[in-house]
């Protein structure tokens, strides 16, 4: 029987999409299973449907349990930027047990 590839969660504001993107592909050409937060637009840019403070908390809720899932978590934080939200999933993972590690030194 095979051996379950490592599941990373990625964790990181969103104002880095595409650098978490990018991390999504290396990781999964490396062969890793690879959770991200859910995208979505919260009305910043003016474009699409606004997020509402229910869905916003029901994908912050969502994100934690895929940090449950996941055998590590990997922050992507260019410049060493770490906000409120993905604060709180550090700490979370943290509680669980799982090991943090970041794309940019804190």
């Amino acid at each position: 029987m095979l051996e379950r590839p490592e599941i990373v969660c990625l964790c990181g504001s969103m104002r880095f999409a595409e650098e978490m993107r990018a991390a999504n592909r290396d990781l999964t050409f490396a062969g890793v299973i690879v959770v991200a937060p859910g995208e979505a637009d919260e009305g910043d840019e003016g474009a699409g449907e606004v997020v509402t403070a229910e869905q916003k908390a029901a994908l912050d809720a969502l994100h934690l349990a895929k940090i449950d899932l996941a055998d590590r978590v990997l922050v992507v934080n260019p410049g060493g930027y770490v906000g409120e939200s993905t604060r709180r999933e550090i700490a979370h993972a943290r509680a669980a047990g799982k090991p943090v590690s970041f794309t940019d030194p804190v």
